[in-house]
């Protein structure tokens, strides 16, 4: 077994927000910004992401830490941005990420996307602060390098009330969402409040002191859970690619140990985990030192967490996003083990409900959450694309309501695409959780109201009718005479009977204004016909007649929320009716 000794590594940075309020822009940013810092301690490229040294976090923000230092090396930021990498990137205790940068457009507040990020955050508990972007955009803004404070209170008086309007608006929804927070120079105890941060990523007006908040918590808070050891690396799979002379590789981030060439590893995937040796290391050149589209990689010895690397190593096409590493250092049959209970889907199943599929273990247990906080039911979860088996199990389903799919950043196969154009299959396919909430609950509501129509039309219901008996058409062959719907309704086809519970007959037609009409509501008068009877002997005006209702009907009814109150009063008029002759009827 290896030995293994501790060292403080760099936090894990996320950045997520909705589209466009400057996630990638701040990025940019902090990756210019340091370049430009370069005497100071370059900035390091990784595989999908970006090392931020602690010299260079000094150069930016010395002015303002007072000649503070840190045992923090720096930070690592994830290039991918979005809540979509920060859900691939997991481990067993929740998101690889130990710090996240909510970014917020402080011109447009909340959007969909920004919902969607803070309840991920919220859901891994992972440590963040907001970046209210775009300070830049707010009308008569003037730049300024000052400290924040200073740049805010140097505004024209219309300026900052602008801004004070905005920046309470956003404090605003972060309680909603469960959080106290303010801007990050007023706050006293940062376990209990979110530091919000005014930015710009166009100017890079607040980086330093983003920056600054970000090192100062990671410092603060998460120096024991940055410790990391230096044995048996672990780490996350962020992406499976096929690379130009390497064909499969894995882009990995590193959290914890040390990764060597050669080293035996075992990848998560969807079945069996894969045990493979590490033929590569691969870490991106310099921009400028890349001469050829093939050679766009140097092969390193070893890496150290944290790190972004790429793997190269036999029958990677295996492994999934998302997916855990492990360098095998003693008992491998154990580590199998531990690697396949965590890439299982541990997601409690209900016995009925909707089928979702994703593209990895975290979207699903994002899509999971999210779903269940709504009220609804799943049945059943899977990794990968839409098919036409998943399709033809779905459309099986006896109930309308769950024969839906959710699908989260998935396609649908051609094969599928062609069952649902033949099939009442309903699929939700987008890369927005909050977007496949929301056109659900839109669909379920109407689905609901079209089935309820639907389960209406197919009982006989609950009508009472008076004969008018100034409206006398036809005495017999049939009997045409006209009615006026005092409760419920009457249709074609309808059987009627009198108050003594003796039938009278089938409705032959309804005619209104000498039209033919199908079904006839309260309050109106038309005329209808009936065979079998004679106006006088059988019948005579004024006469009540109710509809005819089978007992199944009758005892559906009773148990079923499908009647009004008018219709209700009828039901239990005909009950009283039939029960003259059998007191158990419709029970």
């Amino acid at each position: 077994m290896a030995t293994s000794h501790k060292h403080v590594r760099q936090p894990i940075v996320s950045v997520l927000g909705h589209v466009d309020h400057g996630k990638t822009s701040l990025l940019d940013y902090i990756r210019g910004s340091t370049v430009a810092a370069r005497e100071a301690g370059a900035i390091t490229q990784h595989i999908g992401a970006t090392e931020v040294p602690i010299d260079a976090i000094y150069s930016m923000c010395g002015h303002l830490l007072g000649g503070k230092t840190f045992s923090v090396p720096g930070l690592l930021f994830i290039d991918t941005p979005g809540h979509h990498a920060f859900t691939t990137l997991r481990t067993r205790g929740g998101s690889l990420a130990d710090l996240a940068i909510l970014v917020v457009d402080i011109n447009e507040g909340f959007r969909p996307q920004t919902h969607e990020s803070i309840m991920i955050l919220r859901q891994y508990k992972t440590p963040f602060i907001v970046a209210a972007n775009k300070i830049d955009g707010i009308n008569g803004w003037q730049h300024s390098d000052d400290i924040a404070i200073n740049r805010l209170q140097n505004q024209r008086p219309m300026t900052k009330t602008l801004f004070d309007t905005r920046l309470y608006e956003l404090i605003g929804k972060i309680y909603d969402k469960g959080f106290e927070s303010d801007l990050y120079y007023n706050i006293k105890d940062f376990r209990k409040s979110i530091p919000i941060i005014p930015i710009s990523a166009k100017t890079g007006e607040g980086i330093p002191e983003l920056l600054m908040v970000l090192v100062g918590l990671a410092q603060r808070f998460l120096e024991d859970q940055l410790a990391s050891e230096t044995g048996a690396g672990k780490g996350t799979v962020l992406e499976v690619k096929e690379d130009i002379g390497l064909g499969a590789t894995v882009d990995a981030i590193i959290y914890s140990g040390i990764l060597r060439k050669e080293d035996t590893i075992i990848f998560g995937t969807r079945d069996e985990p894969l045990v493979t040796k590490i033929k590569a290391l691969l870490k991106p050149k310099p921009m400028d030192e890349i001469r050829d589209p093939r050679e766009r990689f140097e092969s390193v010895k070893e890496v150290h967490a944290a790190c972004g690397i790429k793997i190269s190593a036999p029958n990677l096409d295996r492994v999934v996003p998302g997916a855990p590493l492990r360098v095998v250092h003693g008992d491998e049959a154990e580590l199998i083990e531990e690697i396949k209970s965590q890439s299982q889907v541990n997601i409690e199943l209900d016995k009925d409900g909707l089928y979702i599929k994703a593209d990895t273990i975290g979207s699903l247990e994002a899509l999971v959450k999210e779903s269940r906080e709504k009220g609804i039911t799943i049945r059943k979860v899977e990794i990968g694309n839409i098919s036409k088996r998943d399709i033809m199990e779905t459309v099986a389903l006896n109930n309308p309501l769950e024969r839906v799919i959710f699908a989260f950043n998935v396609k649908i196969l051609p094969e599928a695409k062609e069952e649902l154009l033949n099939n009442d299959v309903t699929v939700f396919n987008e890369d927005v959780i909050y977007t496949i909430i929301e056109k659900y609950d839109l669909w379920s509501a109407r689905k609901k109201e079209e089935l309820e129509k639907k389960r209406r039309e197919d009982f006989i219901h609950p009508g009472m009718v008076r004969f008018l008996p100034e409206y006398v058409f036809r005495i017999s062959h049939p009997a045409v005479f006209g009615v006026r719907v005092l409760s419920g309704r009457i249709k074609v086809d309808m059987r009627l009977m009198d108050q003594d519970g003796k039938s009278i007959g089938n409705i032959k037609g309804l005619q209104l204004d000498n039209k033919a009409i199908t079904e006839a509501l309260q309050g109106a008068e038309v005329a209808i016909s009936i065979d079998g009877i004679t106006i006088g002997r059988q019948i005579k005006g004024g006469d009540i007649f109710f509809t005819d209702i089978p007992e199944s009907d009758a005892k559906k009814l009773r148990l079923m929320d499908v009647l009004n109150e008018d219709e209700k009063d009828v039901l239990n008029k005909i009950l009283d009716i039939k029960r003259k002759t059998n007191k158990f009827w419709g029970m």
